[in-house]
């Protein structure tokens, strides 16, 4: 059950990765951000928080810089 908790958590990372920014730095840095949010959640749920957020912020950091907002996009970034 544990395995499904975290395997959701992570699908559901890589829909919103690289959503925010229209730069590629500004999506890697948004999804490194999301990415670390989520897998230390779901780090947590087996007890490794800090695997899992370093994890998630690595794929999200790629995800965001891969990726265009043609691809993904979550709107307007907070910050602007």
């Amino acid at each position: 059950m544990k395995r499904m908790s975290l395997t959701t958590a992570l699908l559901f990372a890589l829909a919103a990765l690289g959503g925010c920014g229209r730069t590629t730095g500004e999506r890697a840095i948004s999804g490194a951000g999301i990415g670390a949010g989520a897998g230390a959640l779901g780090g947590w749920m087996v007890g490794a928080p800090l695997e899992g957020a370093l994890i998630g912020g690595a794929v999200g950091a790629g995800t965001g810089a891969l990726t265009s907002p043609h691809q993904i996009n979550l709107g307007r970034p907070i910050w602007r």
